[in-house]
């Protein structure tokens, strides 16, 4: 266990993911929806979701905008109602309605990127993923363990620095700390363990 896991330990612990699901499909439709959004609306809205549309099938037969009421208090409801639509009838056509667990099945899908199709592998089935979203992103940058210009060099980054078996957990880690303490404004410096390391903090100083 490197420095910044033991940090992480004492800060956040074993958070767990905070989007509701009960299987892979809820879980892929959610995460996709939480894009520039808080993961407590996402959960208000798929909890009658799921209810009208309980699987791919359901939900690859539904019209757009039956799909966009539902999710009207949602940002960008239009496009992301476009999207799980597309989305579902892509896990139909390509997948018999299951969840893919592979890397490249899952960005095959409509409006699925690398972010999504890691939280899908990490949380879903268990495989070693790093998911970066901005969170991540930001704290990676600010301490210097993922100090790039793109998610996916980040990720690849953040890869060689934390070991394997401990991805999933970093992960989630990290998306807590940026969410709860190293926020993008007004960040709780005066209190982070990370002081000593951390190059945001330090050259705030100079």
């Amino acid at each position: 266990m490197n420095t910044y896991e033991k940090v992480f330990d004492e800060i956040v612990g074993t958070p767990k993911c905070e989007l509701n699901f009960d299987n892979n499909f809820e879980l892929l439709i959610a995460v996709v929806l939480s894009a520039q959004c808080t993961d407590k609306r996402v959960n208000l809205v798929t909890k009658s979701l799921f209810k009208k549309y309980p699987n791919a099938k359901a939900l690859a037969e539904a019209k757009v905008e039956d799909v966009a009421k539902e999710i009207y208090s949602l940002g960008f409801y239009n496009s992301k109602a476009k999207n799980i639509v597309s989305l579902a009838k892509d896990l139909v056509e390509k997948f018999n309605g299951q969840v893919p667990s592979t890397m490249e099945d899952l960005t095959s899908l409509s409006g699925v990127g690398r972010k999504t199709a890691s939280v899908v592998l990490a949380e879903g089935f268990n495989v070693p993923a790093v998911a970066v979203d901005t969170h991540v992103f930001r704290v990676a940058n600010r301490l210097g363990i993922g100090s790039e210009k793109s998610p996916y060099h980040c990720e690849m980054a953040l890869k060689k620095h934390f070991p394997k078996s401990s991805w999933g957990k970093v992960h989630l880690q990290m998306v807590h700390f940026g969410r709860y303490h190293c926020k993008a404004k007004n960040p709780s410096c005066n209190a982070c363990k990370f002081q000593k390391i951390c190059l945001y903090y330090n050259k705030k100083k100079d």
